[in-house]
């Protein structure tokens, strides 16, 4: 039976693409906005002229280009349409020999009037393609003068812990892109990176759980790339964004660009600045047992984070248009983060009877600062105007942390008298420098067919010291248990090629990409612990596939496959064997002897009329990261660990509907089950289970330009290899006035209930059960104020870098 599907599956697809490469005519053009803007996602119907018959329908892309490919010769007409804009008619498109390019298709804006409602343009909260969903940001309102971090937790399938860690469908090992390039950070580092970034700055969200070939294979859970609105704005023109945040804490996020071209040259310009101040009440509960699993000692303890900081980022470059074929650019762009954590700690030791052995008083104190730069040069080179192209880009980026820790503790009696001190003062200064090349070349092949090939190069060196000084009775000594010295070089070289093929009603895209990684670690150790080093070196192959099928010429039903390989290096932090004191009964460690992971995505939909998707996805991960916990003579060790093997099966539904004109109501739902499967320090680990999600958004046009939004979002229980993480939901709403052409205000309060609080199990402990309780400032409201100034018109920006992953890797 299998043979018989897998020979019917192969001559059906041989039969549809010999169809199809029998007519190898096309018509193509590019569709525009008022003020020559891209058009992007305006419906094209194409029909034989002077028939009403619909032949087929394509989608602009973000660009405005469209293309219809394998047509027969012979007379044809295109309608043009998007919301809020008039209909554009083209006729007397003839084919004959060769194929079509039309003239620039140019809409003009109109506004409709029903009653006291006014309808105007409305972009769609998300837009499915073949590879990817793409979030438009300035559609979710209850995001304004909020975060980027905020904006992916409420993106669909994307899902953001207490700790900043993103998931996508379940999935972690996310690899987060800001205009094709990489962050190259991780952990904290990135949910405070997001957190200083405006959603004013940011165009669209897109998420690929498989990505294309020309992506770097890293990220078992998939790219989430960040599009930054500077993108498609060109002319004179730029933006302010002011928006204030009152929780219980008071902070605020605030954003400037601005664009200008003058003959063949293009000057870019943003700045952001963010002020934190937040909080994080932390309760934890361990109980520790005898063999016979009887009560042999209770574990206490409440941590207050205070955490207050100010970070300002910018980005400035410029393009040089040599001529209409031909760009040079360089792009800069820095952060600079300066923060405090204060952290108010009291330990309660408990005996049997949870009698009060001891209290253990801890006055933590972190003082981070945090500098990073990047460099990239590019260039872009158009061959001819089908699309052949060649680019190239260089990159230098460099990370600089420092972060001093001055942590003391105050130990008591039960009847409160002092017992003992310490003093732990900790230096910990991390440095990381990354290089990269890269280049692409796209080849239209006509009749629909496109080629691209490319080939990467990068190096990366990361050098971490910890100095530690412990003080007892007065006595001050270096601590060797916590100091070392970590210098980490990795090469990873990789090539690709990808093929698509846009037919009548079948769309192809396969592509292979090979990587080659090199990498060397050295401990260099202290006097009191030796030397030790590690090397890999390994090759590996990661091929995608992407099918896309309409079974009618309206769109009404449409099928996908997608399947892919993927691979998760461990960040450069987690190599770093160190141990790093949260208090003085938890630390956090790295693990020298982590393997990259690789996973299998295999992903079957169905989107009925471009409106409800229904998606069923399988993946398959060897040698998975995860944090592990261990709890060891009563400490508690969390370090990152090889899952042998771990499984996600999900069914989603996506739908995007209007009831009325005035209402337009968009729902993400998954079903998912996860179960990991290895072997542990306890014995063999195995845990499974199966979570629901929905997160539900209403968007409402009233008069006199008024929107609204309500939005929320509800998961079960959650089983992720060593943890539980008990249900939580959330509420929003937003209202949104545009006060003129040029000036919106908008006004959004998140978390209205207040139950976004984490609880979580930890399960697999060695004679031991362990919970926790974690409370942010999650309910506050914003008011954020946006207004823009000057004119722009369409002009080519070179969007990428060659820094494709990199980023991602960095954990400080």
């Amino acid at each position: 039976m299998k043979k018989f599907f897998v020979a019917f599956m192969v001559a059906w697809l041989c039969s549809a693409l010999t169809q199809a490469s029998a007519q190898d005519l096309s018509i193509g053009g590019t569709i525009l906005k008022e003020g020559n803007l891209p058009a992007d996602n305006a419906t094209v119907v194409l029909y034989h002229q002077g028939d009403s018959l619909v032949l087929a329908t394509a989608l602009s892309d973000e660009n405005g280009r469209f293309l219809f490919g394998s047509l027969k010769p012979g007379v044809y007409s295109l309608l043009v349409s998007i919301t809020a804009y008039k209909s554009y008619q083209v006729d007397s498109v003839r084919l004959d020999a060769t194929s079509v390019a039309v003239a620039p298709i140019i809409l003009q804006q109109e506004s409709k009037t029903l009653g006291d409602v006014v309808i105007s343009s409305r972009k769609p909260l998300v837009t499915r393609k073949n590879d990817r969903t793409v979030v438009n940001v300035d559609a979710m309102i209850s995001a304004a003068g909020s975060t980027a971090l905020d904006v992916l937790e409420k993106s669909p399938g994307v899902q953001v812990d207490q700790s900043g860690n993103i998931s996508l469908k379940g999935k972690q090992g996310v690899t987060i892109f800001i205009d094709d390039k990489p962050t190259y950070l991780s952990g904290d580092q990135l949910a405070a990176y997001l957190r200083s970034m405006p959603s004013s700055s940011i165009d669209v969200v897109e998420l690929m759980s498989n990505p294309p070939a020309r992506y770097d294979a890293a990220g078992n859970g998939g790219v989430i790339n960040i599009r930054t609105k500077k993108i498609k704005q060109g002319g004179l023109n730029g933006s302010i964004n002011l928006a204030l945040t009152q929780g219980q804490r008071t902070r605020s996020n605030n954003s400037f660009n601005i664009n200008y071209r003058k003959n063949r040259l293009a000057v870019f310009a943003t700045l952001t600045q963010s002020y934190n101040n937040s909080f994080t009440d932390l309760d934890l509960f361990r109980q520790y047992k005898n063999t016979d699993n009887s009560p042999k000692a209770f574990f206490e303890q409440n941590s207050y984070f205070d955490r207050e900081g100010n970070t300002v980022s910018w980005r400035t470059g410029l393009d040089f248009y040599q001529d209409k074929k031909s760009t040079w650019g360089i792009a800069l762009n820095g952060m600079g983060r300066g923060s405090t954590q204060q952290n108010d700690n009291t330990s309660n030791l408990l005996g049997p009877q949870r009698q009060v052995d001891s209290v253990i008083v801890a006055d933590n104190f972190d003082r981070i600062r945090f500098r990073n730069l990047g460099v990239n040069l590019n260039f872009r080179h158009e061959f001819d105007n089908a699309g052949q192209g060649i680019t190239a880009d260089a990159d230098f980026i460099t990370y600089r942390n420092k972060t001093k820790q001055d942590y003391r503790n105050f130990i008591y009696n039960p009847d409160g008298t002092p017992k003992y001190n310490d003093r732990l003062d900790g230096n910990l200064p991390n440095n990381i420098d990354i290089y990269t090349f890269k280049t692409d070349y796209t080849k239209p092949l006509g009749a629909g067919k496109k080629m691209e090939a490319g080939l990467k190069g990068s190096y990366a060196e990361t050098d971490n010291i910890a100095d530690y000084l412990l003080t007892t009775g007065g006595v001050t000594n270096p601590d060797y248990d916590k100091s070392n010295h970590f210098i980490y070089k990795e090469t990873i070289t990789a090539g690709y090629l990808n093929f698509s093929w846009d037919l009548k009603r079948l769309s192809v895209q396969a592509g292979l990409r090979a990587e080659h990684t090199v990498s060397d670690g050295s401990q260099l150790g202290n006097p009191a612990k030796p030397d030790s080093s590690f090397n890999r070196e390994y090759t590996n192959l990661f091929p995608t596939l992407f099918l896309t099928y309409k079974l009618d010429s309206t769109d009404t039903h449409q099928f996908g496959l997608r399947a892919g390989r993927r691979i998760d290096r461990p960040y450069y932090q987690d190599l770093n064997p160190f141990l790093y004191p949260m208090d003085k009964f938890t630390y956090y460690s790295g693990n020298p002897f982590l393997q990259p992971s690789f996973t299998q995505v295999y992903e079957l939909s169905h989107t009925w009329k471009n409106r409800i998707t229904t998606g069923v996805s399988y993946s398959r991960t060897k040698n998975g990261v995860a944090e592990t916990i261990e709890i060891s003579d009563g400490i508690y060790y969390s370090r990152p660990g090889n899952i042998g093997r771990r499984t996600a099966t999900s069914l989603s539904v996506d739908a995007n509907f209007d009831p009325f004109k005035w209402l337009n109501i968009y729902v993400y739902t998954e079903l998912t089950n996860m179960r990991a499967k290895s072997a542990f320090y306890t014995g063999e680990l195995d845990t499974h289970g199966t979570f629901w999600y929905i997160g539900p958004t209403a968007r409402i046009t009233l008069a006199k330009g008024w929107t609204g939004e309500l939005s929320g979002n509800y998961r079960t229980g959650l089983t992720t290899t060593q943890f539980y993480l008990r249900q939580i939901w959330g509420a929003n709403m937003a209202v949104q006035k545009k006060i003129s052409t040029r000036i919106t205000a908008r006004l959004s309060v998140n978390d209205l209930f207040y139950t976004r609080i984490n609880r979580g199990v930890i399960n697999n402990l060695e004679l031991a059960e362990a919970s926790w309780i974690n409370k942010n400032d999650s309910r506050a409201a914003t008011l954020n104020i946006s207004y823009s100034f000057g004119k722009a018109f369409s002009q080519k920006k070179h969007e990428s870098s060659g820094a494709e992953s990199e980023i991602n890797r960095v954990r400080n």
